[in-house]
């Protein structure tokens, strides 16, 4: 099985991003529940994928995050392992986050994905969805896929989803 060591890494940062967020820190709130004294810019490389981070600091990380690092790790396997070749993943909540008109019908669809109890907040479509999709929101296939890469994109802290970023 071949690693891709940067989707691997950028998963992982996401998933770190997701943890933090979820509990409503700031990375300068996050530093503050850690043991040792990491700068905020090396966080924010952590959570970009950009930057390694030794075994140790993972685990610390998600320590402070009340995270088995165990389960973060598992996630990101999943992501990184069971994509389906030919099949598209959609990150369900950013889709709503995004108000771009066009995506108007897929906002529609994620969003009551989304009111479904124990709906998945991650899918993955295949192509005849995608194409389908594509046609409900007035696009080409192709336009669509340029618009979901463009929203699969990391946002950094503070800036809007709407005009792109990680799907």
């Amino acid at each position: 099985m071949h690693i891709d060591s940067d989707l691997y890494q950028r998963v992982l940062g996401e998933e770190l991003r997701k943890l933090r967020r979820r509990r409503g820190w700031t990375r300068k709130e996050l530093n503050q529940h850690l043991q040792s004294d990491i700068s905020l810019q090396t966080l924010a490389t952590y959570e970009l994928g950009t930057r390694q981070c030794s075994v140790v600091r993972l685990v610390e990380l998600c320590l402070a995050m009340d995270e088995l690092p165990q389960d973060l790790l598992a996630r990101v396997h999943r992501r990184v392992f069971t994509d389906e070749p030919g099949k598209v993943r959609l990150d369900l909540p950013r889709i709503v986050a995004d108000h771009r008109p066009e995506l108007l019908p897929l906002r529609r669809w994620a969003e009551d994905r989304l009111r479904q109890q124990g709906a998945p907040r991650e899918v993955q479509l295949d192509r005849p969805a995608v194409d389908r999709m594509a046609e409900l929101c007035g696009l080409s296939t192709a336009e669509l896929l340029a618009l979901l890469h463009d929203l699969a994109e990391p946002v950094p802290d503070g800036l809007d989803p709407g005009g792109g970023g990680r799907l």
